[in-house]
């Protein structure tokens, strides 16, 4: 053994290393933190400990993407290794608080710093545009909350361009998937608005939207941020620095649709509402004028009876001259008045024929008519190897994408 070259401490502390990145190269460990602090801004050190070990933990600030505090339990994930002075440490990749109340701590923690920054200001915060087309989402395609988001919006309006980016929504690596899923949307997309949806669960399920990097990236955001995250009660940073908050995923799918059925009722009532008015304007016209040719000639008749008395003769051709005078302005008025109404009918009409065409092209936005027509809804990720679901008219076919070829 001794006739064997002297390995050097640094070829010691390398083989030490080499072992145990490769048997605990990406491991997960739970304790409670003591010792914290931050070292020039730059460094994070902090011990982990449980009822009988303690292990030394360093990470550069900007991977801390939570507060933490002393006597807080958290998980971390990371490498272990020995440092050059000898002494055993563990370089952390991400850390999260562990237990509803350490989640609360962190969670206010945080809010108190990035409300003091100024990122939960109403001011900053932006509607939703109107009359949308296209919809970036970021969610978990196989989670109940999604299934309910697309459920509601395809049971409320049809036509929308619907933009998915699959992602986890829980677990130490979910934030960092969402936050690509932005930078996506952002930069490679023309959605209008994006929406990161979850369903209800744990605080330590929903614990990945209390993330400091993901809430200052849905504060960069150069297009609007909706969140439905969790039930009615869940709060968490992503929902305050969002630019609109939903009380969960089928609230968003509500607030980011019209009702078509609504859009159809108020339709009607507008054109059942200018059918009256019409109606009413020709009869006031109507009797307006019958009134105007009654007193017309109710003072005729009496200046006849006025001239009656002085002269017999001449009121006799005077009348004759008047009554076919009346005549003739009763006729001219009864051919005005017949323009009059066979006018408004045609203006009538054609305010049905727009309304009539108007229901026909709010109709062909049924699905179930372009089912008819021969087409056919094609539902999941168009990618090889994954599965579709195809709706046509009679029947809904699931089937496999074999291989995807770019039309010429």
């Amino acid at each position: 053994m001794w006739d064997n070259r002297p390995l050097t401490v640094t070829e010691l502390l390398d083989s030490c290393n080499d072992y145990l990145a490769a048997n605990f190269g990406d491991i997960s460990v739970e304790g409670e933190v003591a010792e914290y602090k931050l070292n020039q801004g730059k460094w994070v050190f902090f011990s982990l400990k449980d009822e009988e070990s303690t292990i030394s933990c360093f990470l550069p600030v900007w991977k801390l993407t939570t507060e933490i505090t002393d006597g807080m339990k958290v998980r971390i994930r990371g490498c272990p290794k020995v440092t050059k002075w000898g002494k055993f440490s563990f370089t952390v990749e991400k850390i999260a608080p562990v237990g509803e109340g350490n989640i609360k701590k962190a969670f206010e923690l945080l809010k108190k710093k990035l409300e003091k920054e100024g990122l939960f200001a109403p001011e900053r915060k932006r509607p939703l545009p109107d009359n949308l087309v296209k919809i970036g989402v970021i969610s978990s395609t196989g989670a109940a909350g999604y299934a309910d988001f697309c459920k509601i919006v395809n049971s409320r309006w049809v036509g929308l361009d619907i933009q998915t980016c699959h992602t986890q929504v829980q677990g130490l690596d979910a934030p960092a998937q969402i936050i690509r899923a932005l930078k996506y949307l952002n930069e490679h997309s023309e959605v209008e608005v994006i929406a990161i949806i979850r369903g209800g669960g744990s605080k330590d399920d929903l614990s990945c939207f209390n993330d400091e990097v993901l809430a200052r990236e849905i504060a960069r955001s150069k297009i609007p941020v909706i969140t439905g995250i969790g039930h009615e009660v869940d709060e968490s940073i992503a929902d305050l620095v969002a630019d609109v908050r939903a009380s969960t995923p089928s609230n968003c799918a509500e607030m980011l649709t019209h009702d078509k059925r609504e859009v159809h009722k108020a339709t009607e009532t507008k054109r059942l509402h200018a059918r009256s008015r019409l109606l009413s304007a020709m009869s006031e016209i109507y009797n307006n004028s019958r009134a105007n040719v009654r007193s017309i000639s109710t003072q005729l008749r009496s200046k006849t009876g006025e001239l009656e008395s002085a002269r017999r003769n001449a009121l006799l051709r005077i009348s004759a001259r008047l009554s076919n005078c009346i005549a003739e302005y009763e006729r001219k008025s009864t051919t005005k008045l017949h323009e009059l109404s066979r006018h408004l009918h045609l203006q009538l009409d054609s305010t049905e024929q727009k309304l009539t065409s108007l229901r026909k092209v709010l109709e062909s936005c049924n699905p179930d008519t372009v089912l008819k027509q021969g087409y056919a809804i094609l539902r999941g990720k168009v990618s090889p190897g994954e599965k579709l679901e195809i709706t046509t008219k009679k029947q809904i076919i699931e089937t496999k994408v074999i291989t995807i070829n770019e039309r010429s």
